[in-house]
């Protein structure tokens, strides 16, 4: 018996020694995703790296890699993808490829991983103002200086990089003994950046750079900006965000000025609605700027159809839409200049809305294109209307004084009557002379004159 278990024994052992192994499980490909700045920096593209990072996040990948390609842009921008860099649960990469000036040096430094391709530069830092359109940029204050000196330096010190050299790019006060004289600012080659120890290494692709970092052969999945964040970066330009004040102003004004409600206030509603929309979404607009801008609207609308003449009521809604739309236009770190320039930007489309409407209010009937808003079909008495009253014609080619304002409705003295009349979609104050252009069944139409024509 014994000899029979001592044979089982080895025959199972045999067996288990001669059985195929089990596969074992194959370890899953790393994954990294990889993001572009390349352009101007701007507060569009911020909504994208904070996008890029939760997909990056949330698919588990190894590491995400930003290629780099720019000569800077806005400081709020860059100021709020620094910190979506430090706050990365993901291990970040910036790959510098041929360049990271101002901003992107700023980014560059945000990052776990700093490495540069062959020929590339990084630096040249220091804050600027747009000067006049064809006009050179103009210096900042040294508050503004010191404020972006310092987040330089703290993004340095972070990421365990030479203090310093940041400072360096930011500030052409800051001296380095061998690396930069005073009254110079620091911009490295990458040979320069890896002496002075502020980037990892050196890698001529980002295959190359990947492998030297321990992910060599991992699979790379690229981002790119979908169509509504470009929609928002075009929508966050200074021409395009200006162009929709004058639009949202010119037709906001002219409805006003215009019985019912037609293509002029849906358009002005529109546009302010994309301009306010596409701030919302970088961040620069909150509650408090949509609720100033609706206060604004709601103010004037009151002055120009409730309230007569021009007082307390137009004022405070044209202060609270400035101060809306200038407050949608600045964010952090702005220089006081750029503040000053974000509210003369506002203030000339203002003007040029309120001037573009009172003459598109006083000639667009009389042109082929604006004709085709206005009923110019004739009524005739054989198809059973009726001609104006005998009593209204006489009042042809007078001329008078408004009575009240003519909102396009009010009452006018002509002769020394009160009468019923209808402006021809201008405003008209009280006070001011008016000449009956036309009568149209039983509206008096009159028309806007200056007190000359009204002596002569």
């Amino acid at each position: 018996m014994q000899s029979r278990s001592a044979l089982a024994v080895l025959l199972l052992s045999l067996g288990l020694l001669a059985a195929p192994a089990s596969p074992r499980a194959q370890p899953e490909k790393r994954v990294v995703h990889v993001a572009p700045i390349e352009g101007t920096i701007d507060l569009g593209l911020a909504p994208f790296v904070r996008r890029a990072i939760d997909e990056a996040a949330q698919a588990g990948a190894a590491a995400l890699v930003f290629e780099i390609n720019t000569f800077g842009g806005r400081v709020d921008a860059a100021v709020q993808i620094r910190d979506a860099l430090l706050d990365s649960p993901v291990k970040t990469i910036a790959y510098v490829n041929k360049r990271a000036i101002s901003a992107g040096a700023l980014i560059s430094l945000a990052a776990e991983h700093l490495v540069m391709s062959g020929g590339s530069t990084i630096g040249a830092a220091t804050p600027v103002q747009a000067g006049q359109p064809g006009g050179a940029a103009q210096p900042v204050q040294e508050k503004t200086v010191s404020y972006l000196r310092k987040e330089f330096r703290a993004t340095a010190e972070s990421r365990k990089r030479p203090p310093r050299l940041a400072e360096a790019m930011v500030d052409a006060d800051v001296a380095i003994r061998g690396v930069i004289a005073k009254g110079k600012l620091l911009t490295l080659t990458t040979d320069e950046a890896l002496k002075h120890k502020l980037a990892d290494f050196r890698a001529d692709t980002l295959e190359s750079a990947l492998e030297q970092l321990g992910l060599g052969g991992a699979e790379l999945r690229r981002t790119s900006p979908n169509w509504a964040e470009n929609v928002v970066r075009f929508l966050t330009l200074p021409v395009v965000s200006s162009l929709l004040i004058s639009i949202a102003m010119i037709g906001i004004l002219i409805e006003l000025r215009t019985p019912g409600f037609g293509i002029p206030g849906g358009l002005g509603i529109t546009s302010l609605a994309l301009f306010l929309w596409g701030h919302w979404l970088v961040q620069l607009a909150g509650w408090e700027e949509l609720l100033l801008a609706l206060g604004g609207v709601v103010l004037l609308a009151l002055e120009l159809l409730v309230i007569p003449g021009f007082g307390v009521a137009g004022v405070l809604g044209i202060v609270a839409l400035i101060a809306a739309l200038v407050l949608s236009m600045i964010g952090t770190g702005d220089t006081p200049q750029f503040m000053m320039a974000a509210a003369a930007r506002v203030v000339f489309a203002l003007l040029a809305a309120l001037v573009a409407s009172l003459v598109l209010l006083r000639y667009l009937p009389r042109l082929p294109f604006g004709r085709r808003f206005i009923l110019q079909t004739g009524l005739a008495s054989a198809q059973g209307y009726a001609s104006a009253p005998e009593s209204d014609r006489q009042w042809l080619g007078r001329k008078g004084r408004a009575s009240s304002p003519l909102h396009p409705a009010g009452i006018a003295e002509i002769d020394g009557q009160r009468v019923d009349v209808v402006s021809d979609g201008e405003l008209v104050e009280a006070g001011q002379f008016i000449e009956v252009t036309r009568v149209d069944g039983n509206r008096i139409v009159v028309r806007r004159i200056n007190n000359t024509d009204e002596k002569e």
